[in-house]
């Protein structure tokens, strides 16, 4: 079965005729780490009828069940502008002791959220972790970026335009502004 990372489950009926969409949000409010979106092109890849359908589903499925996927989790975060509880499949990523969120997919509906709401629940199964987020600056993205791609290239490399776990510092950190990683806090001290 494909993994699948972070997706939205429901989806949001995007343009016709599009899978890819760059938009651009003049005013939208910093991230953790200070990072804003103002005046930066922001990256979506928009994911296809199967990722939507059936593999997001599935992956989301399995996971509330308790059963993680390569490191599956459902990933809860608090709507900005609804507050209800919006969730995702999400692939978490465990780098020298540290846990992270990667979005292969770009500035996704996930990321927005999670820059407003500082946090969230990672759900396996019945167990629900309650954390916090801090954004991860650009400069500090390509070790996350190269053990991320490592890890799960296969199905999110399409996403990078070609840049692998192979490639140089310099090439990841040209794709850092497009996809957006947080590093996750446990409330309980990690």
């Amino acid at each position: 079965m494909a993994q699948v990372i972070e997706h939205i489950v429901k989806p949001v009926k995007a343009q016709e005729g599009s899978k890819q969409r760059t938009s651009s949000e003049g005013t939208s409010s910093a991230g953790a780490s200070g990072q804003g979106t103002s005046d930066q092109s922001l990256h979506v890849k928009k994911p296809g009828w199967f990722t939507v359908h059936v593999a997001n589903r599935t992956v989301a499925w399995l996971t509330r069940r308790g059963f993680s996927v390569w490191g599956s989790r459902v990933l809860a975060v608090r709507g900005r502008k609804s507050g209800e509880w919006r969730r995702t499949p999400v692939n978490l990523l465990t780098l020298d002791g540290r846990r992270y969120l990667v979005a292969p997919r770009g500035h996704v509906q996930w990321t927005h959220n999670m820059r407003a709401a500082g946090g969230g629940q990672l759900l396996l199964g019945s167990h629900v972790e309650e954390f916090t987020a801090t954004e991860v600056p650009d400069d500090e993205k390509p070790a996350i970026l190269r053990a991320y791609l490592k890890r799960w290239k296969a199905e999110v490399g399409v996403f990078f335009d070609g840049v692998g776990p192979d490639s140089t510092d310099a090439e990841l950190r040209a794709m850092a502004p497009k996809h957006p990683v947080f590093r996750v806090h446990a409330l309980d001290g990690e």
